[in-house]
């Protein structure tokens, strides 16, 4: 399961409650998700924080109990970092929030290469020891670990709808390599425009979602459409993120190839 529920702040999509009810309305959804829950499955509850008066109280704390309570483990909090989002002026601007992922048992899905990074010294060696000369660092790739740079669903991104709030595929597609396997069946129960949808598509997943705001569940099955028309735009995994201080930002030029007329080549469906 992955999902990121409202806040409690006054979103469109939200009626605003007093942080206690809104603490148990969270977890009684939450007690139906265990409840068909695999044994060797996960839940990932991406949240960030209830602001009230100025005063934050950050969301996966205040859950944490709820979760316990069921008989989950949690493995990771996970923090997302990004770099843009509101200005605050009498604190420091919120720039992460946190996934926490929970499994049921010792006996839980992890597959860890399906989502290794680029090592950051990938020619290091050791330098004394049996293994003098050697690479010191595994060459498949690095664990990402539990700090995720990954940009938000902002105006000019490329996966932007009419939600306020949209997570970005990428977030949702580390995930699930790392936790599912293929034909695996992914749940939302906060299903928004459908973003755990398409990633579990695109990654030959089974995908259930839930949502009551009729024109995002009509955004999410145009992009469900996409998605397994191969139509569907998103940021890729591989993607550096962009740096204004570097030429391009960073970002790899794409080659333009450019065929005699009548040579055109034929190209495969696939995802853009």
């Amino acid at each position: 399961m992955v999902t990121s529920p409202p806040y409690n702040i006054g979103k469109a999509y939200e009626k605003r409650l007093d942080l206690d009810s809104y603490l148990e309305q969270q977890a009684e959804i939450i007690g139906e998700c265990v409840r068909v829950l695999d044994s060797a499955g996960s839940i990932c509850w991406q949240t960030g924080n209830y602001v009230n008066n100025g005063a934050i109280t950050p969301l996966d704390t205040a859950l944490f109990p709820v979760f316990r309570s069921l008989g989950l483990t949690l493995r990771n909090r996970i923090i997302w970092h990004f770099e843009h989002g509101l200005h605050c002026s009498k604190r420091f601007s919120g720039r992460y929030e946190t996934i926490s992922w929970f499994t049921r048992s010792d006996d839980y899905f992890f597959n860890l290469d399906e989502v290794r990074v680029p090592q950051k010294y990938p020619k290091k060696k050791h330098f004394k020891g049996p293994k003098a000369g050697q690479y010191s660092c595994d060459p498949r790739g690095k664990n990402p670990g539990d700090v995720w740079q990954i940009p938000n669903v902002k105006s000019n991104h490329v996966e932007k709808t009419l939600h306020p709030c949209q997570f970005p595929v990428e977030l949702v597609e580390r995930l699930i390599l790392s936790l599912t396997a293929e034909d695996d069946l992914v749940l939302d129960p906060f299903a928004g425009v459908g973003t755990t949808a398409v990633a579990s598509i695109l990654h030959n997943r089974r995908s259930a979602s839930a949502e009551i705001v009729e024109d995002y569940v009509s955004t999410a099955r145009d992009r469900i459409r996409k998605a397994w028309l191969g139509e569907i735009r998103t940021r890729p995994m591989t993607r550096p993120i962009y740096d204004p201080t570097l030429p391009n930002g960073g970002q790899k030029l794409q080659k333009v190839i450019v065929f005699p007329v009548g040579e055109l080549p034929i190209f495969q469906q696939g995802r853009v």
